[in-house]
């Protein structure tokens, strides 16, 4: 079940109305690592983490993605909640006085959201700052615990910059308020995931992903190998920690390759059938055409409808 509390987590105001701000700070709202990405990422998580009734860290862990996830609901309520403040008495006229003042903001933003006004009659929406539909597909839930966990320290880290920026790009004192406690909150939720990595045992013990894939299974030559693709005769990339020392999963060695050399195949395709007209007029040209001495069994499935085309397409009309 989930609780609904009338009272937002923290305090929302704002100085005065900006509604070209409010269309920018949408993007926190519904934008590839907003709150409702966010939100949904741990929901999925947590209710499809497996395993937690059996393993007491498992357990621990899945009531934090669901306390997390609920945390960030209320997020949404309070981003919603100033973008609904910044449009308060706003009009087409203001949303273009307001715009004018930064000459980048007015030739991108052209001072309006229509949407703003037409559609959520000067509410927030779930979409980010360019009008984009928040999409479930920016969230991921792999059902590997650690994979995941990662993936949300990435998230988080994401929003945070992002809101970073939105801090800078306002002077309006108390957008910055309430953007400073979520600042904050992002920090913890970066610090938790990681934690929660360390009390699975931290990269020694879940790395590399999936850590139950035998590595007897892996063409091990190059499962720690730096591959230096670059011509560049500096070679930077060659004193990096990575290419050199013991691998940070502990259970091989860094090492470092100047001249990678190609080991497969040229690629070629087959020709295809020619009921899907790939090919040009006249046919191939330049080289002969391969004899037809394959045996039934020998043959791929595309060169036995090949065939019974080819041999549908010669047979005499009566």
């Amino acid at each position: 079940m989930f609780f609904h509390t009338k009272q937002l987590q923290y305090p929302v105001r704002v100085d005065k109305p900006d509604p070209v701000y409010a269309r920018q700070l949408q993007e926190l709202i519904g934008g590839q690592f907003g709150e409702m990405a966010v939100m949904t990422q741990y929901l999925f998580q947590g209710w499809n983490l497996r395993g937690a009734t059996d393993d007491e860290r498992l357990r621990r862990i899945k009531d934090m993605l669901l306390d997390t996830a609920t945390e960030e609901i209320g997020h949404v309520e309070m981003l919603a909640t100033c973008v609904g403040m910044l449009l308060d008495g706003a009009s087409p006229e203001q949303q273009e006085e307001a715009a004018k003042g930064d000459p980048v903001v007015y030739g991108v933003l052209s001072g309006m959201n229509p949407h703003h006004l037409i559609v959520s009659g000067l509410g927030a929406r779930p979409v980010d700052s360019a009008g984009n539909p928040f999409n479930a597909g920016y969230t991921i839930g792999s059902g590997n615990v650690v994979a995941d966990l990662y993936a949300n320290v990435n998230a988080e880290m994401q929003g945070r910059l992002q809101a970073a920026r939105l801090y800078e790009m306002t002077s309006d004192t108390g957008v910055r308020d309430m953007l400073s406690f979520l600042i904050a909150r992002d920090r913890m939720h970066q610090n938790q995931w990681l934690a929660a990595i360390e009390e699975l045992g931290g990269p020694t013990e879940v790395m590399p992903v999936p850590v139950t894939f035998p590595l007897e299974k892996e063409v091990q030559e190059v499962s720690y190998a730096f591959i230096d693709f670059s011509k560049d005769p500096d070679g930077a990339s060659r004193r990096g920690r990575w290419a050199h020392g013991r691998s940070i999963d502990g259970k091989g060695r860094f090492t470092y390759v100047e001249q990678p050399t190609a080991r497969g195949e040229a690629p070629a395709l087959a020709a295809a059938p020619p009921t899907l007209h790939n090919a040009l007029m006249g046919g191939p040209v330049g080289r002969e055409k391969p004899a037809r001495g394959k045996s039934e069994r020998g043959k791929s499935v595309i060169d036995r409808v090949t065939d019974a085309i080819a041999g549908d397409e010669e047979q005499p009309q009566g």
